[in-house]
């Protein structure tokens, strides 16, 4: 193995509440997870930039022509990485690099932010430079916006970022206040994927973002983290609805850190619940079999909580429950939503677990 060749690791993440709220200025709970995206390469003596996926396929393109790509729409990620990182004055010429990992992608589990993560960490390794953590993710974010088309918040390169085992990562998108938050002993997080894969750059999430900022406009407030559930009366019912979602879900992210403070597993699985109704009701980001799964998971003894994670649209849901009946549940999900959905879903039960490097 040539001693140029280096690697990087990012997790994929959970978003345990916060839903919607970190392009709000709001405040966030997640977690990073035991499955992730690793990316080896080196420096190329040419101007070429070649990335080679296990799952997606291989790309060459020239380093100094970087533009986004149709039809290898993932090489964008990494793309985007280095237009964002040259922007910041880091010289990067060509490189090699090989993509693998066992994290699913269009599921909600961020693998796009892993992507970004590991690209970055592996190019500033190869240039010999660092980043501060908060730069690094925001470089990331940045990348999303220019070279993929998506308006996300920094929730999801923030919890990959920063997550550590067993806690999870409280963030406060206004303040950029970041805290790693003691996640309970005892208990255990299922992710199930409903099979329906989410597609954020087709423009739905972006329509959300322009809706929660026109509520914004209309109360005349800077964002929906300055309303209240009383000031949301005066608005047209579309919006209303929007700015219930992000209104109670602000809510609902302090309640959970005294909930958690306190070591109340049942009150905290509550809000889960009540997160996902507000998404099926209020923000509509939710499908029919995301809502199976949900419902699904709610019956059976064990349960805590169930809502969708990340950004919805399709994707998954995380299932919060007792670690010591957590195969047996998992087990119990799969078989009942496979049975009503037609094919075999894939659940996983996930750690916490620390973060990129």
């Amino acid at each position: 193995m040539s001693a140029s060749l280096v690697s990087a690791y990012a997790p994929g993440r959970i978003e345990l509440l916060g839903n919607h709220t970190d392009y709000n200025e709001g405040v966030v709970l997640g977690a990073a997870i035991d499955r992730g995206i690793t990316i080896s390469g080196k420096k190329r003596d040419d101007q070429v930039i070649e990335l080679d996926s296990d799952s997606l396929g291989k790309i060459t393109v020239d380093a100094f022509s970087l533009f986004p790509l149709v039809d290898n729409h993932w090489a964008n990620y990494v793309l985007g990485v280095v237009n964002e990182l040259r922007a910041l004055g880091i010289s990067l010429g060509g490189f090699s690099a090989r993509i693998s990992g066992d994290l699913p992608a269009g599921c909600g589990l961020s693998s796009s932010a892993a992507l970004e993560l590991a690209s970055a960490l592996l190019l500033l390794k190869l240039q010999g430079r660092e980043l501060a953590p908060l730069e690094l993710a925001k470089a990331c974010q940045r990348a999303e916006h220019h070279f993929v088309g998506v308006k996300s918040g920094l929730l999801d390169q923030v919890t990959s970022l920063f997550g550590k085992a067993n806690r999870a990562v409280f963030f406060d998108a206004r303040t950029e206040q970041i805290q790693t938050i003691p996640f309970p002993e005892g208990l255990a997080i299922i992710v199930a994927e409903s099979g329906k894969k989410r597609q954020l750059a087709s423009g739905t999430y972006n329509v959300r973002r322009q809706e929660t900022r026109a509520a914004a406009s209309a109360l005349g407030v800077r964002a929906l983290r300055d309303a209240s559930i009383t000031d949301l009366f005066s608005l047209p019912d579309l919006l209303r609805q929007r700015a219930l979602h992000i209104v109670t879900e602000n809510a609902r992210v302090w309640r959970a850190l005294d909930l958690l403070a306190a070591g109340d597993r049942v009150g905290f699985g509550a809000l889960l619940n009540e997160s996902h109704r507000s998404s099926k009701e209020n923000f509509e980001n939710s499908t029919p079999e995301l809502d199976q799964l949900v419902a699904i998971a709610q019956q059976i003894p064990g349960v805590l909580g169930a809502r969708l994670t990340g950004g919805g649209f399709g994707g998954a849901t995380i299932t919060l429950c007792e670690a010591s009946h957590v195969e047996t549940i998992a087990t119990e999900l799969s078989t009942r939503y496979s049975a009503l959905a037609g094919f075999t879903t894939q659940v996983l039960v996930c750690k916490i677990s620390d973060g990129a490097h």
